[in-house]
């Protein structure tokens, strides 16, 4: 490390041999501090909750944690906790490599399989780093580089109504037109915090740009761009049903107009 203090960091792991060892790497790493090391969900929150809990960098994570409330896990907690306010950054630390997916589009930062290895954790470290190194550079959201044809065009977040990825391709939709994009959905979510809303797993939304949310039958739909009617400049976006309810509430929230059911 080099003039900037160690990443601080809280462990949830259930298994206590799994648990010191990451604690031993993370420490003897020079890069990491352990403020915490719990072994229960429960636990966690409380350490989140705490006033020290808010100068957390990085919180690892197992999926599968003994003693888990029925329906809770490792990634149901860090979907919970993404909501709050400034939350850390997350790393999934499990022996299953098939929650890789879902990890990804929730937003953690890495995803390190058992049994760890000092230059995997290190690795995982270095990019944690990275990734607080370039929200101190600058408080405002990087503007993003796309293509139309053999041009490149600049865009500020403000132009962007949505990224769409279909056919390994990436697309970003704004007030200019659609353009292609060389970023996975998952690196321009990564670069862009939370400015942009993930509403489905080929689709990031900014909510400053969602114009109507339509309900019809199981689907919901969401209509991103500039003014409403059949005049509207914009993109329909399709919801995921398991963010359905969720986006609903988040648009609903601080909001006045019609009466809430």
């Amino acid at each position: 490390m080099t003039g900037t203090s160690p990443l601080r960091a809280l462990i949830v792991e259930d298994e206590w041999p799994a648990r010191n060892y990451l604690v031993e790497l993370l420490e003897a790493s020079s890069l990491a501090v352990v403020v915490g090391a719990v072994g229960s969900l429960e636990e966690a929150r409380q350490v989140l909750e705490h006033e020290t809990g808010s100068g957390l960098d990085v919180v690892f994570v197992d999926v599968q944690l003994e003693g888990a409330p029925r329906g809770e896990n490792g990634l149901t907690f860090v979907r919970e906790r993404l909501k709050h306010p400034n939350p850390p950054a997350f790393v999934l630390a499990t022996a299953f490599d098939d929650h890789a997916l879902e990890a990804y589009e929730l937003g953690v930062v890495d995803y390190l399989l058992k049994p760890f290895s000092e230059e995997r954790v290190a690795q995982c470290l270095r990019r944690l780093e990275e990734r607080r190194r370039g929200a101190t550079r600058t408080s405002a959201p990087p503007r993003i580089v796309a293509r139309r044809k053999r041009s490149l065009v600049f865009l500020e977040p403000a132009e962007i109504w949505a990224f769409e990825a279909a056919d390994r391709l990436t697309c970003v939709h704004t007030v200019h037109g659609t353009f292609d994009l060389d970023l996975s959905l998952a690196a321009v979510e990564s670069s862009f915090g939370r400015t942009f809303l993930r509403v489905h797993r080929n689709w990031l939304v900014n909510e400053k740009h969602i114009k109507e949310l339509d309900r019809e039958g199981h689907e919901t739909h969401l209509f991103v761009g500039a003014g409403v009617g059949e005049d509207a400049r914009g993109v329909r976006v399709p919801v995921a049903r398991e963010r359905a309810a969720a986006v609903r509430e988040m648009l609903l929230t601080n909001v006045t107009g019609i009466r809430r059911a």
